[in-house]
């Protein structure tokens, strides 16, 4: 007979395998038709049983050789978004429990969940304020290692005899925050190489970062018609019906797809806020404005606002990037129709309630909001969304620690588009083992009480200061995303011709970028003259005394921020815009060039330096990375 023990095993393997059962009826019936939100705290239960059953199996499986995850989140001087992110996860692990707590108890230590705050922080108060928040979640169970100045510093200083300034910058020791996301993620991933040489062996390690404005959430739409099969930009967007629920369980799936395949590196995506500039979303959202002027000038004040239907079918009319103004660019059909507000205001409000509501939304576009294009989530089987990539979105990637190997690349450069330019050279250095998977984040850019983001480098809002036209300059963004698109399409040429693997010679390089930075430049005018026309436009629906808003004595501020809106607009894109002639100015161009250039040639021994870090960092031997 069998004894007890194997009796048992075999029990809990036949339980185990019918709560996978379990959950996949409980998932087909969550989504099915929409989201149903009465299902959640159901399914959420159906994997905590799993995680019981997982716990009680011992060596029949147990918690041996799953995954554990290190989180690491750069943060600068944005205490309240880093909060909500920590909160969404501490509730992500008591929705589902994976990995369970130490000595099971429920208000025991996360088994296989830590995180890494690494701090690139100014101002003192938030500093503080971001040091509590750590020491708060700690002490709640999920381990938070407090990453800051002082430690990166030291962590520096052990790597002095290596120059590794082309990859983590070169900044004053009293002056060391700010250094942007990029390069505070190479510094972070040093920190990991050191972390990983004392992990367990029987403990495989996944490195999961992401951003501190994103949540471990999704945001559903509901009713709808039938479900999606991916994250789409609906014409529904705002923020009435929308829910935003800890409705995927990330770190199950992520554990199931490293475990079931040989994936190296893996990228979500977004859902919420877009993950572009409002650089390049001008024109877009310029036209679902017109479009609601144009519908309400068609309408009576007092009559109810005509929300956009939900069920009518316009999911199936969407594509991805619909927010971006150039999306042929990255090989998507550009969004031809007009994006309809959501107005998100309880019960039934009218017109001219609306039409207030909407103007309050209109400047936070400008701190990377977007009104009328908001991203949902669609349901589709994670382990079957599993494919081949060529984005990596860096606030919301995993890898392994050999993929330790790859820091972002070009980070002192501080280029927007440095995801998308990593994930070509990856795309062409391990092809297949770099993968993307439907587990997107909720991305918030701005908080709700003030419409701007905590920290933004790159735009300066003058709202609150005594000017007599306050404006939201975009220069510095809208410079380094110009730029940014330069390097990503010249690497997609380079990396056709062999790079990184093979170092391309200097003239080569020279000629792709000036090709390509003509390329773009002409783009870049060609949407400034279809933003100029469309302003027109604008401003004569706004200024139209026959509408009925110029006749509303109650509208006038409303009238205000409309005013506000297509002053900044004119005055980031129109003929005497200082963002364009930034990036005409010959001088800075050809100190882009230069700088670019030598990122790209200097790549290969850059990557040999950085080897070189991890080992004395792994190994403690320069000359011998850690497997």
């Amino acid at each position: 007979m069998p004894s007890q023990p194997t009796c048992r095993r075999a029990d809990l393997v036949e339980q185990i395998a019918a709560q996978h059962a379990a959950i996949a009826r409980f998932e087909a019936a969550l989504w099915d038709g929409g989201f149903n939100e009465n299902l959640l705290a159901s399914y959420q239960a159906a994997w905590r049983r799993l995680e019981a059953l997982i716990e009680a199996s011992g060596e029949a499986g147990g918690q041996t050789g799953r995954h554990y995850f290190v989180i690491v989140i750069p943060v600068a001087d944005s205490p309240i978004h880093l909060k909500d992110c920590l909160a969404s996860l501490l509730q992500l692990c008591r929705a589902y429990g994976y990995g369970g707590q130490m000595g099971g108890q429920p208000d025991g230590r996360w088994r296989k969940v830590s995180v890494l705050l690494a701090d690139d922080s100014s101002e003192t108060g938030c500093i503080e304020q971001n040091r509590a928040i750590a020491a708060e979640f700690d002490a709640a169970g999920l381990s938070t290692e407090y990453f800051g100045l002082a430690a990166q510093l030291a962590l520096m200083d052990k790597l002095a005899a290596l120059d590794l300034t082309a990859i983590v910058g070169n900044h004053a020791r009293d002056a060391y925050s700010h250094k942007g996301q990029a390069m505070m993620r190479n510094i972070a991933y040093l920190k990991l190489a050191e972390l990983s040489a004392t992990a367990p062996a029987d403990e495989p390690l996944l490195f999961y970062t992401i951003d501190a404005d994103q949540e471990f959430k999704v945001k559903v739409d509901r009713p709808v018609d039938k479900p999606v099969d991916k994250p789409v930009a609906t014409p529904e967007g705002g923020r009435m019906v929308a829910n935003e629920v800890c409705a995927v369980n990330f770190l199950y799936h992520l554990d199931a797809i490293f475990t079931r395949t040989d994936a190296q590196v893996l990228t979500g995506k977004v859902v919420g806020d877009p993950p572009v500039s409002p650089a390049v979303m001008a024109g877009n959202f310029l036209e679902d404005v017109i479009g609601f002027l144009q519908e309400m000038a068609a309408a009576e004040p007092g009559q109810a606002y005509r929300q956009p239907g939900v069920a009518g079918g316009a999911h199936g009319q969407t594509q991805d990037a619909a927010y971006h103004d150039m999306a042929d660019l990255f090989g998507f059909k550009p969004a031809e129709q007009v994006y309809h507000y959501r107005c998100p205001l309880p019960g039934t409000p009218d017109n001219a309630v609306c039409f207030a509501d909407f103007s309050t939304r209109l400047n936070r576009f400008f701190h990377g909001e977007h009104p009328t294009r908001v991203t949902w989530y669609g349901h589709a089987d994670v382990m079957q969304s599993v494919q081949p990539a060529r984005t990596v979105y860096t606030g919301n990637y995993v890898f392994r620690p050999e993929a330790l190997g790859w820091f972002i690349p070009y980070a002192p450069l501080r280029l927007r588009m440095s995801g998308p330019t990593m994930g070509r050279l990856l795309q062409a250095e391990i092809g297949p083992r770099f993968v993307s998977a439907n587990l997107p984040m909720l991305h918030k850019r701005t908080l709700e009480a003030t419409g701007q983001s905590e920290f933004r480098p790159g735009v300066l809002d003058q709202s609150a200061s005594p000017v007599i036209c306050p404006v939201i300059d975009l220069c510095g963004e809208f410079e380094r995303q110009f730029h940014g698109d330069v390097m990503l399409f010249s690497m997609q040429r380079l990396t056709a011709l062999g790079y990184p693997g093979v170092e391309l010679a200097e003239p080569v390089v020279v000629e792709t970028l000036d090709t390509v930075r003509a390329e773009i430049r002409e783009k870049y005018r060609s949407k400034q003259h279809a933003i100029l026309e469309r302003l027109d436009l604008l401003k004569t629906l706004l200024h139209d005394t026959s509408h009925w808003w110029n006749r509303t004595p109650e509208l006038v501020s409303a009238l205000a921020n409309f005013e506000s809106f297509a002053g900044n607009i004119e005055h980031n894109f129109g003929e005497d815009s200082p963002c364009y002639a930034r990036i005409d100015d010959p001088a800075r161009r050809d100190d882009w060039r230069t700088r670019q250039l030598a990122a790209i040639t200097g790549f290969h021994a850059n990557r040999l330096v950085w080897a070189e870090a991890l080992a004395l960092l792994q190994t403690g031997n320069p000359g011998q990375q850690a497997q």
